[in-house]
């Protein structure tokens, strides 16, 4: 079994799981710019106790070479408490900003767990301007 076999993908426009990336098509060389990561942009994912987004990651790959990590956004809060599930006072949403510099044309590669319904995936390409 590899990673491919158990990464889902799918139009966000239409599935909830599916990491949508916000973020120009073309940058200039070197200069910051902003990426969002969101899952349930389109269809709200449920953000309950039992059933929550736990953890975004951001990878870029570069036309040629290796792959490279630019974060991992955690969400930790889901209405856990005391008295119960979805009683707590606080919940993280599913959505995290990075700032970027790129200096080569690639695509930027988002994966996201949901507890429930698995690992799904989607991906950007950015193109690199003088």
């Amino acid at each position: 079994m590899k990673f491919a076999d158990v990464f889902k993908s799918a139009d966000w426009k239409t599935e909830k799981h599916v990491p949508v990336i916000e973020a120009p098509t073309k940058v200039k060389a070197g200069e910051k710019f902003t990426v969002e990561v969101t899952v349930g942009k389109e269809i709200a994912h449920p953000n309950t106790t039992e059933h929550h987004i736990r953890w975004i990651r951001l990878y870029f790959k570069p036309d040629t070479g290796n792959v490279y990590d630019l974060g991992l956004f955690e969400f930790n809060a889901h209405g856990e408490s005391t008295e119960g599930p979805n009683k707590g006072p606080a919940y993280t949403e599913p959505s995290a900003q990075v700032t970027v510099k790129l200096n080569a044309n690639g695509t930027l590669l988002a994966a996201a767990y949901c507890n429930i319904h698995g690992l799904w995936e989607s991906t950007k390409d950015i193109s690199i301007s003088e």
